[in-house]
């Protein structure tokens, strides 16, 4: 272990995750690359006119950051909110939600999640 890790773009590893279709998840840094490290970052690619997820609820804290594209976010509230390129969304442990590619390219997403404590 180390105090840091560098992921060059070619150096991810892709994953497959419960509930997501049309996508490719790419794992950039895992909490386990640095000594006491908490932080997981990936990048998902999500196909145009509905790559997603279904809706679920992850037991960690997530932030979505939207990279390129148009995504659809819907929360277990009911409520349903357009994110584009520059918009984020953060999400609290154990809260449902989902989120769809609504565009016509394939949408970028950059997902932090950190465990609760």
């Amino acid at each position: 272990m180390a105090g840091y890790k560098i992921t060059k773009k070619d150096e991810y590893y892709t994953y497959e995750a419960k509930g997501h279709s049309e996508c490719k998840l790419c794992r950039l840094h895992d909490a386990v690359d640095v000594d006491g490290g908490k932080l997981t970052v990936g990048l998902s690619h999500f196909l145009p006119n509905g790559g997603g997820t279904e809706m679920g609820k992850n037991t960690k804290e997530s932030i979505y950051y939207i990279v390129e594209g148009t995504m659809l976010f819907c929360g277990e509230d009911g409520n349903e909110t357009i994110l584009n390129a520059g918009d984020s969304v953060h999400i609290a442990a154990n809260y449902g939600k989902c989120i769809k590619n609504i565009g016509t390219t394939t949408a970028q997403m950059l997902v932090c999640l950190l465990p609760t404590e």
